[in-house]
């Protein structure tokens, strides 16, 4: 209740946690649970985990009110995390939230992105031997950077002092809500802001100079595909047309570089290298990512290569007795085939197969996808039952396989600029158990429909935009035009 999150020190996001109770929010809202979540987003945003310079999390927090971070950053977490802040806006509105998304997404596109568009792995904690030296300032030094007068602001707001709080140097946070010490202060609150984000710009000018950490730049490719539906998630809440234009790029990196002659998939990329057969996350990560970037990105190769990837899943991870192995069937002989059940610091192989068969199947109408899905989630049931908090991820698909399937398509018509901003409102809608099409045209809508049957028939009446909300494949009648097409989407009292 005081410093958010789950348990005490060391002190890790939880990431999948949260994602969790932000699904169960939209469809079952409490202000209980509400409060809880958003206080721990605020608190992880405001705390030394959290890069205020150059965005991006930490991995997790040695003290239990996320002052103190180990200072090495993963790509997953800041996967998983700009998804949790993503859904969080879109399903409340905060703008700070937004912020979030923007700077960590921004970090990884700026510093964790390889020339052809592929992600890398992880920056280490130390730069020159020391942990965290890259990322601490002395109050002098914010004090040349800044000027006296800025700094002494800055300071105020961040938390800097001449003894620091950590090893005589000071790691930036924010004690109080910016919109607490400018009230305290009488400073205007987006004169402030302004002034800090200047103030942040020329700092992360200043720690170029600096010898940045190590970066380990290999690309693992469940790590991209969770990278890559974080950049999905991050343009349906903030609409920014870079993040879906580095997902469409690291799909198609994946697809040159980490494919095999046969069709099967790479684990590993290093500097033109591949190496290692997939596994099972590998898969599944990535079936989920191409459905969800198919969903705002309506090209027909993404589909089709979700579906091979699936049969490949299918034909080489599925156990006869249920659920999937970790390693592939043709995989170097083990002792066992071990299963993938619980969530690490990433989610389990199994419950991502289950999210990805699901919408798949949703989205293809092939029903073999989605009892592949329930037999992955039969077979996690137990681990669901004893262990949730190590079984968020398979919650969350169990949960959006019990609801009845919702589907929305919008179908363009003109003016195009009306679709264009239905289209993003629509996208920005969070309904964790729909699938979402925005298609700009009918024409183009029947050219997909063999490929997903949701678009068959599917035309813009009367020549204008149209939505179409079906539940279990069953539509109501159209919704034509802006208004009723806002009414549907933002409905009183949401």
């Amino acid at each position: 209740a005081q410093h958010g999150g789950f348990g005490g020190a060391p002190k890790f996001p939880h990431a999948l946690d949260l994602s969790l109770l932000i699904d169960l929010s939209r469809h079952t809202p409490n202000a209980a649970r509400t409060e809880a979540v958003a206080n721990t987003l605020d608190k992880m945003a405001r705390g030394g985990i959290y890069d205020h310079v150059g965005g991006g999390f930490a991995r997790y927090s040695v003290d239990e009110r996320w002052l103190v971070p180990h200072f090495e950053k993963m790509l997953y977490d800041n996967a998983l995390l700009a998804s949790v802040y993503a859904d969080a806006y879109r399903l409340w509105g905060r703008p700070a939230d937004a912020r979030v998304v923007r700077e960590t997404l921004d970090y990884v596109l700026r510093k964790m992105t390889d020339a052809g568009g592929g992600f890398y792995s992880t920056e280490d904690a130390d730069s020159e031997g020391v942990e965290g030296k890259f990322y601490v300032w002395s109050q002098a030094e914010i004090e040349r950077v800044l000027g006296s007068e800025r700094a002494a602001r800055f300071g105020v707001c961040y938390g800097v002092t001449a003894e620091g709080n950590f090893e005589h140097h000071n790691i930036l946070f924010l004690p109080q809500p910016l919109s607490q010490v400018a009230a305290a202060h009488a400073w205007p609150l987006e004169e402030l802001r302004s002034e800090l984000d200047a103030d942040l710009l020329r700092l992360r000018q200043e720690r170029a100079s600096r010898v940045r950490p190590g970066l380990d730049d290999k690309i693992l490719l469940s790590w991209n595909a969770l990278m890559i539906s974080a950049l999905v998630r991050g343009y349906r809440a903030v609409g920014d047309a870079r993040y879906l234009q580095a997902a469409g790029r690291a799909v198609d990196f994946l697809r040159s570089e980490l494919r095999q002659e046969n069709g099967r998939m790479w684990h590993t990329w290093r500097q033109g290298v591949p190496s290692l057969g997939a596994y099972l996350d590998d898969y599944a990560c990535l079936i989920d990512a191409l459905a969800e970037l198919f969903q705002v990105d309506s090209r027909p190769e993404l589909l089709e290569w979700g579906v091979e990837l699936a049969e490949q899943l299918l034909a080489h991870f599925r156990d006869p007795a249920g659920g999937f192995f970790f390693t592939a069937d043709d995989h170097e002989s083990l002792i066992a085939r071990s299963k993938d059940l619980a969530d690490s610091s990433v989610p389990s192989g199994t419950a991502m197969a289950a999210s990805g068969l699901l919408t798949l199947g949703r989205l293809t109408g092939r029903e073999s996808f989605v009892a592949a899905a329930q037999e992955a989630l039969v077979s996690a049931s137990g681990a669901m039952a004893t262990a949730p908090q190590a079984s968020a991820q398979a919650l969350r698909v169990l949960w959006r396989f019990l609801q009845p399937s919702q589907e929305l398509v919008l179908i363009g018509g003109q003016p195009a600029s009306e679709f264009d901003q239905l289209r993003q409102t629509l996208l920005a809608e969070f309904r964790p158990q729909a699938v979402t099409l925005a298609i700009a045209s009918a024409d183009q809508a029947q050219r997909l429909a063999s490929l997903c049957p949701l678009l068959d028939q599917r035309t813009a009446v009367r020549g204008q935009t149209t939505l179409y909300v079906c539940q279990q494949w069953q539509c109501q009648a159209p919704l034509v035009g802006a208004t009723a097409i806002h009414t549907e989407l933002q409905p009183a009292g949401e």
